[in-house]
């Protein structure tokens, strides 16, 4: 955290390479994946099917906010589910990974991940591709913090298929 004059403790930047094993995205322990609206709209249209199926099959409200479900026994993200991998046309990926929600984009770069050198190293233990790879800077770990609305940089869907 930035207090007056001091700089956080990743202003060197911090290493993170995505593995692709998808442990950000699995349980054991149970976790929210929310959603905002917008987010919600694209990940219905990518899967062709209306905002209201996707709420009634794959979305449940917490208060006031919108969370994708999670499979009742592994506590993986339901898109991570096997009846998805034909989707995304592999034995584990994530179906919906071009229209994949903020908090998915985000990782690891979360604020409770950045609170202190303690806090990355524990989410390294769950993540192996964090301290790994290449070198985020301080400014590009910044952007991804702040980046909420990231359909406005580019069309979603521009780069995806359906397998």
């Amino acid at each position: 955290m930035i207090d007056g004059d001091s700089m956080p403790w990743y202003v060197g930047g911090l290493h993170f390479e995505c593995m692709q094993c998808g442990g950000c995205c699995s349980g054991p322990g149970e976790g929210y994946i929310w959603v905002t609206r917008p987010e919600i709209e694209f990940i219905a249209d990518f899967l062709k099917i209306s905002v209201g199926q996707l709420r009634q099959e794959y979305l449940k409200r917490v208060g006031l906010r919108t969370t994708i479900i999670e499979d009742q026994t592994t506590k993986d993200c339901i898109f991570m589910n096997r009846r998805f991998h034909k989707l995304c046309g592999s034995d584990k990926g994530c179906a919906i990974y071009c229209v994949r929600p903020s908090q998915c984009r985000s990782w690891p770069f979360w604020p409770e991940n950045l609170t202190s050198p303690n806090a990355w190293n524990k989410a390294a233990q769950k993540c192996s591709g964090i301290n790994r790879g290449r070198l985020y800077s301080f400014e590009e770990i910044e952007r991804i913090k702040r980046c909420k609305k990231w359909w406005q940089d580019a069309e979603p869907t521009a780069n995806c298929s359906k397998k």
